[in-house]
């Protein structure tokens, strides 16, 4: 999932107290429980849990999602939040640490049946489901929100396409749901409306896993507008849409066709919902130290000054959750953009950033700890190693790291360096301002690197992850946040490694990376079903990518979380590395 690299580097003027009028909650950092809240408790535990009904849950965030439609996004926050209005397969249980980390049925009664050796899954979902509309829940609808998000690139561009790529191709000329109105894949069967059945080319151990993205959820055909469902999703989760509008925002109340009944996880708790965009991220900083927001939608912490005057201050410190986000910051390099087409010329790069640099662009290790691996630590099959190592991970700026750097640019032709573009989101002041940390460090090897910004709401569709305008532009270099679909190996690397997964927009493989025997790799490995060794793939897997230098990694991320002591059953999900916003309510 791409994250949110929303942080920022403020000016001191800019932390001055700004209230949102008409949000619910109040009771910021005053501390109203009589017990003094802890740094870090929401990682480990529940803070403030409670049953309590009504109010109103205030989310903000400094940019627009890529969309709304739980079959058309792929920011991780949104996957976590979609969870309040769109019923996967399955999901993560609602707890605080590793417990987090574990599926469990959510619209399917129970976990998936694997037959024919993996390649076959079976799963029935719960009887009596309704959508927000009153219209009964079929299979018919899950399989069709899967039609509709992998088999319409002209129309869902923004998420994977697992399951185009593992379904059997036993409908060559299926060309998805807008243009084949036949509904006939054949490769998903519905014998009957609680039942759903995935035939698959080939075993798939982490199947569980993937029918837990929202494009699992379903959507009744009768309703589906495209591009516009955004606009009027029909829930079939604890709340509803009561209002969207682009750019802005959105409304959402409680789903009277919801039953805790067939839902063991949610719970109804607040009156409404609203979430706001577009909110700038020291404004949302100081709502939240102010109780006047609830959430910041991004989950990935507070502004850099914001968060260096609540670290020092014990009563906003008490507020703060410094979560393992789970996600790699790191700079792609495209192999398919002159001079980078050339292993030597990515190699040059991978020697000559800074990487302490970029990590103080960030407010300090308080945002992450230096990477060397594609693989966090925190996913399956992590193993340590530095490929390009330079002594205090100074890169250029070392001797040993400036030589490293100036002789593969001697092998690749550019003894004297060359220019080239790396683009960032405008949105995110952190993000430009590791950017121009990398631009410094290159510029000492005498690589000239013009930053281009781009809005973080159409980054992948139209810019970074839209590959014909990354070549016609010379995005040489991309700025770029991922973390795991799933916590495994696999749910990590596959949508940025894989030559499979290059799409012409809403593109993940920024490097465009298409090497076969890695491409080779993934596909044996997840078809393993010995767990150990496929544990161990990821890691070799890992290294191999990173021989072909298709992208710097830069910190395994941290994300300072701040929760207003207004905030109910608050806890940060492992899943998502950020609060979890299932059941998140208001005193």
């Amino acid at each position: 999932m791409r994250t949110s690299k929303s942080t920022v580097v403020l000016a001191g003027a800019a932390v001055a107290a700004l209230v949102v009028s008409g949000c619910g909650g109040g009771n910021g950092g005053g501390g109203s429980t009589g017990k003094a809240p802890a740094y870090n408790a929401g990682i480990t535990g529940v803070v403030n849990p409670s049953d309590h009904k009504g109010g109103t849950v205030v989310y903000q965030l400094s940019s627009t999602p890529d969309s709304m439609d739980p079959g058309n996004t792929y920011y991780a926050f949104m996957w976590d939040f979609s969870r309040v209005y769109a019923r996967a397969l399955t999901t993560f249980q609602p707890q605080p640490g590793t417990a987090g980390l574990k599926l469990v049925p959510d619209l399917a009664a129970e976990l998936g049946k694997p037959s024919d050796n993996g390649k076959t899954w079976t799963y029935h979902i719960r009887p009596g489901l309704k959508f927000s509309d009153g219209t009964p829940i079929t299979t018919k609808d899950v399989k069709y929100g899967i039609e509709r998000s992998n088999y319409a690139p002209e129309v869902m561009s923004n998420g994977p396409t697992y399951f185009n790529a593992y379904l059997v191709n036993n409908t060559p000329d299926y060309q998805g749901p807008y243009k084949d109105k036949t509904g006939n894949l054949k490769s998903i069967e519905t014998p009957d409306d609680t039942t759903i059945v995935f035939h698959l080319s080939q075993p798939f151990a982490d199947f569980d896993y993937l029918v837990s993205n929202p494009q699992t959820a379903p959507v009744p055909q009768a309703k589906d507008t495209g591009a516009d469902y955004v606009k009027n999703v029909i829930s079939s989760g604890s709340y509803m849409f009561q209002s969207y509008q682009d750019g802005k925002g959105a409304t959402l109340v409680r789903n009277p066709h919801w039953s805790a009944a067939s839902d063991p996880i949610r719970k109804q708790l607040p009156d409404k919902i609203t979430v706001q965009f577009n909110i700038a991220q020291t404004t949302v900083d100081q709502n939240l130290i102010a109780g006047n927001a609830t959430m910041d939608l991004a989950g990935a912490g507070i502004a850099a000054q914001s968060q260096a005057a609540a670290l020092s201050n014990p009563t906003q410190k008490g507020h703060i959750d410094d979560a393992q986000s789970g996600a790699l910051a790191y700079v792609a390099i495209s192999t398919a953009v002159k001079p980078f087409d050339n292993v030597h010329c990515r190699k040059a790069v991978e020697y000559a950033i800074d990487k302490v640099s970029a990590q103080t662009a960030t407010g300090g290790d308080v945002h992450g700890d230096i990477a060397t691996t594609i693989l966090p630590p925190t996913v399956s099959g992590h193993v340590t190693y530095d490929l390009y190592k330079t002594p205090g991970y100074k890169g250029a700026n070392s001797p040993e790291g400036l030589d490293a750097a100036r002789n593969e640019l001697s092998q690749c032709g550019h003894p004297g360096g060359f220019s080239t573009n790396l683009s960032a989101r405008a949105d995110r002041p952190n993000e430009i301002a590791i950017a121009q940390a990398v631009q410094a460090s290159l510029k000492k090897v005498g690589i000239n690197v013009g930053i281009q910004q781009y809005p973080s709401g159409k980054y992948f569709t139209d810019n970074a992850g839209a590959p014909a305008f990354v070549h016609s532009h010379g995005l040489g270099l991309m700025m770029m946040a991922w973390a795991a679909d799933w916590p495994t190996g696999y749910g990590f690397l596959q949508q940025i490694i894989d030559g499979g997964a290059i799409k012409a927009s809403g593109n993940s493989n920024l490097s465009e990376l298409n090497n076969p025997g890695i491409n080779k790799m993934l596909d044996d490995a997840i078809g393993n079903t010995d767990s150990a060794a496929r544990t161990k793939a990821w890691g070799d897997i890992d290294k191999a990518a990173m021989e072909q230098a298709p992208l710097v990694p830069l910190l395994y991320r941290k994300d300072p979380l701040y929760r207003p002591d207004h905030a109910t059953n608050v806890f940060v999900t492992e899943a998502y590395g950020m609060y979890d916003y299932l059941n998140v309510g208001v005193k």
